[in-house]
């Protein structure tokens, strides 16, 4: 599959069918975010790979109950729990220096990757990013000094996406020279 067709294949995938996702796809995924970029070359990312039923079970029951229940993540047969280290000094001098969390960055380039990475392999996949942090942190034994910052729900979708995605048109999203300067091909 090309770049292009991947984009417009990637969809949130919210139902997935029972087949477990296989270990060498899990291995392309992993090599995927390896080799995502990272300000400073830090790499701070780290990802749990959760297959197991029941830490799904009370990632959902226990993680989700506080904001908003998705009971649909229950039924995913891999749930990725996005982490970064933040004990690394690009991390505590670029966020003084700029006021930018980079390895928030950095772990969102990562789950990019995979996302893409899924896509190309015919899995469909759903970020999450709001979920007890706390909670996470207790199920999977993190490190205080660790943190999550998102979730990734894998699988074989249930079934195929039939409505179009809504997106904004280019004019609307992107500017030429200046802000509200509408992005003209022409202008290229």
């Amino acid at each position: 599959m090309k770049l292009d067709q991947i984009f417009n294949a990637r969809r949130s995938v919210r139902s997935f069918d029972s087949r477990p996702v296989n270990e060498k796809d899990i291995i392309s995924i992993i090599e995927a975010a390896r080799l995502s970029p990272s300000a400073c070359n830090s790499q701070t990312w780290r990802f749990i790979f959760v297959t197991h039923r029941e830490i799904i079970r009370k990632i959902c029951h226990e993680a989700m109950r506080p904001v908003i229940p998705n009971k649909w993540l229950e039924q995913a047969p891999l749930v990725i729990v996005g982490c970064s280290q933040l004990d690394v000094i690009a991390n505590r001098v670029g966020a003084r220096v700029t006021g930018i969390e980079y390895y928030q960055i950095d772990l969102g380039i990562a789950m990019e990757h995979m996302v893409l990475k899924a896509t190309e392999l015919g899995l469909g996949t759903c970020w999450i990013g709001w979920f007890d942090e706390t909670h996470v942190k207790g199920i999977l034994g993190i490190p205080k000094k660790i943190k999550v910052s998102a979730l990734l729900a894998v699988g074989y979708p249930k079934e195929a996406p039939v409505k179009k995605r809504k997106r904004k048109p280019t004019e609307k999203i992107a500017f030429s020279e200046k802000w509200g300067q509408p992005f003209r091909i022409d202008d290229c």
